[in-house]
């Protein structure tokens, strides 16, 4: 399976007023999110990347935009990773959205939080993992099993992958910090996820990069399978070895 460099958006204009945009459209980044883009080129110019899925708002648009340009890949907007339905919500200040009593529910028990006339956060985490998986076996399928790829999506979308990726039950996804034009990094095995990188803002990214296939007879003995956790934690070397 395929490594996936999940890109929270750059910072948005609704960002930056303390507004709840949701998917209301045309809420596009600001000076701050421009940038932000546009440093992605650079961040990621040691990480061959075989593609690029995003959410269809369009400040998720913009953000890969520059970075689409440099690689010469067109964007494929998956409906499945966009972001949460919040309805009544929608468009409404943070601050008057803590006197809600949902908003308890939403930081202590989030499974089973439901947004008035939206939806459920179980139902984004659903929806989002199946298209990660869905994109990341079609993607290994096509370019091999050290393929590298991108996703943009939203601060509770990406949160909710990494919390499958963990293992950790939704009601433990608020501990999870994902910040605007951030990046996070899993790679999938055929048993279990490896989770490289959360919310990474100024990383080295070249150790995420997967060591090319041995060639046959090149090494004696079993080779460890690629869903294998090293024992006693990785060394840092390309091989694990």
């Amino acid at each position: 399976m395929g490594t996936v460099i999940l890109l929270r958006h750059g910072r948005s204009s609704a960002n930056g007023s303390g507004v709840l945009a949701g998917r209301t459209p045309k809420v596009g980044l600001d000076e701050t999110g421009r940038e932000q883009a546009q440093r992605l080129v650079d961040r990621l110019a040691d990480v061959p990347l075989a593609a690029l899925v995003s959410s269809p708002l369009l400040r998720c648009k913009q953000t890969l935009e520059p970075l689409a340009k440099a690689r010469g890949l067109t964007r494929v907007a998956e409906s499945r990773l966009s972001e949460v339905d919040y309805g009544d919500w929608t468009g409404r200040e943070l601050k008057s959205l803590t006197q809600e009593p949902l908003w308890r529910v939403v930081q202590a028990h989030p499974s089973a939080a439901v947004f008035p006339g939206g939806e459920g956060l179980a139902g984004v985490q659903a929806r989002a993992v199946a298209a990660v998986r869905d994109h990341d076996a079609r993607l290994t399928a096509e370019h091999g099993e050290h393929v590298v790829w991108a996703l943009c999506s939203h601060g509770d979308v990406i949160k909710s992958i990494l919390a499958d990726a963990l293992g950790q039950h939704l009601d433990g996804f608020q501990r999870i910090v994902v910040d605007p034009g951030s990046l996070s990094v899993v790679r999938y095995s055929e048993t279990r996820p490896f989770v490289l990188r959360i919310n990474d803002n100024a990383g080295d990214l070249s150790g995420i990069v997967p060591p090319k296939p041995a060639k046959r007879g090149r090494r004696r003995g079993k080779r460890a399978d690629s869903s294998d956790a090293v024992i006693g934690g990785t060394t840092g070397r390309k091989d694990n070895a």
